[in-house]
């Protein structure tokens, strides 16, 4: 059986009041297991609160109640000295957004080393974290390249690299493919798969593409700061309503699938995101 490397219990958060509006909790009493080697995918509308759990999990922001638990430790425990912590915290890494704001080098091999080096790890170590780091997202030959020539997709990937090098067992990607292109969100997306089935990094990825989330093994969606859906792929996506009700759209071969349902009075499963197999659907119903 699985172990869960993180847990969240009854998390809630709640940024300060604004604009006079009371109760203004971006997370409502989350409870959520993410299994060692997993890749789950959170989705959820704008103001979901999907990147507020994601924060919460790598403890950037703290819960105002409930419990996080990292590979079997409480980080919430007020008990734990700061060095617990960030010995917990550790292991669980994160790619935000825009890769400009974590690259802080001049030269791609020394931007992937900046974190092994504030953990302290002896130089020769570094130097085969970094190698290895680069050759996982087949970035070696741009090891003595300036980052700011690189292609958005390869500055991601350096990005990645050097969250690689700290050597954490879960990372997560707060919409770390929204400011690419479709051959840099490909990229990101093959370096995120090969992390997880051949190095065996746990996955959070959270995302408003469809056509990422239908690759994790379980997909949450969120809405208004509570889960609403939490299975794997093919259950969740059967659900247009559902999902439509929670502001997201719908892999556009189970969009197809549920009109003709609805028109012409079918009855092919909803679960269904490839479009191969929806034509062939298609195709044996007439």
């Amino acid at each position: 059986m699985a172990n869960p490397l993180i847990r969240l219990e009854n998390v809630s958060f709640k940024y300060p009041e604004s604009d006079g509006l009371e109760n203004n909790f971006a997370v409502k009493d989350v409870s959520l297991e993410i299994n060692e080697g997993e890749f789950v995918a959170i989705l959820g509308h704008n103001g979901s609160g999907k990147s507020t759990t994601a924060k919460l999990i790598n403890m950037i922001i703290a819960p105002e109640s409930g419990k996080i638990f990292v590979d079997g430790k409480d980080i919430t425990d007020e008990k734990l000295s700061d060095n617990d912590v960030f010995e917990v915290r550790k292991k669980v890494g994160m790619v935000f957004q825009n890769p400009d704001n974590q690259i802080v080098a001049t030269i791609v091999e020394e931007d992937v080393a900046f974190g092994p080096e504030n953990l302290g790890i002896p130089p020769k170590e570094i130097r085969a974290r970094v190698d290895e780091a680069l050759e996982i997202v087949n970035m070696q030959k741009y090891a003595r390249h300036a980052p700011h020539r690189l292609s958005g997709g390869q500055k991601q990937r350096v990005a990645i690299a050097g969250t690689i090098a700290m050597r954490p067992k879960c990372i997560i990607f707060d919409e770390s493919t929204a400011m690419l292109d479709p051959i840099g969100r490909k990229e990101v997306m093959n370096t995120i798969l090969r992390l997880n089935k051949e190095e065996g990094i746990t996955i959070v990825l959270i995302t408003h593409y469809m056509n990422e989330a239908v690759l994790a093994d379980r997909v949450v969606v969120m809405k208004n700061g509570e889960i609403y859906l939490n299975d794997v792929p093919n259950k969740v996506f059967s659900q247009p309503e559902k999902l439509w009700s929670a502001g997201l759209e719908v892999p556009q071969s189970v969009e197809l699938l549920h009109k003709l349902n609805q028109e012409l009075g079918w009855e092919i499963p909803l679960g269904v995101y490839d479009f191969d197999t929806c034509a062939r659907l298609i195709k044996e119903k007439l």
